[in-house]
């Protein structure tokens, strides 16, 4: 189960491979993650590619970029409450979230 990874040790909790994993199980294994792990590209793009609200649990840096939340939105258009304020205002992104069911 990807809970699992809330009573791994904080060292597991950090490891890329496992977090992966865990996420394999459930996309909301990454709310248990460390904190550098949600600055990391590819753990968060995989996130939103399974669950674009999972944007809530990526950096600041992570919100504002372009790809990551278009990945987000075009899973889940409400993943537009987490992206950056630049990007929220963006035609292209917004568009993309309002052509959405």
């Amino acid at each position: 189960s990807g809970y699992a990874l809330l009573h791994a040790a904080p060292s597991l909790r950090a490891d890329r491979e496992v977090v992966l994993e865990a996420m394999k199980q459930d996309w909301s294994a990454l709310e248990f993650a460390a904190l550098e792990l949600r600055s990391d590209r590819k753990v968060i793009m995989t996130a939103v590619q399974q669950h674009g609200r999972a944007l809530d649990y990526a950096s600041p840096e992570l919100r504002a970029d372009r790809q990551i939340v278009s990945a987000a939105i075009a899973q889940d258009w409400r993943a537009l409450e987490y992206a950056a304020p630049e990007l929220k205002a963006d035609h292209e992104i917004v568009l993309k979230a309002v052509q959405q069911d």
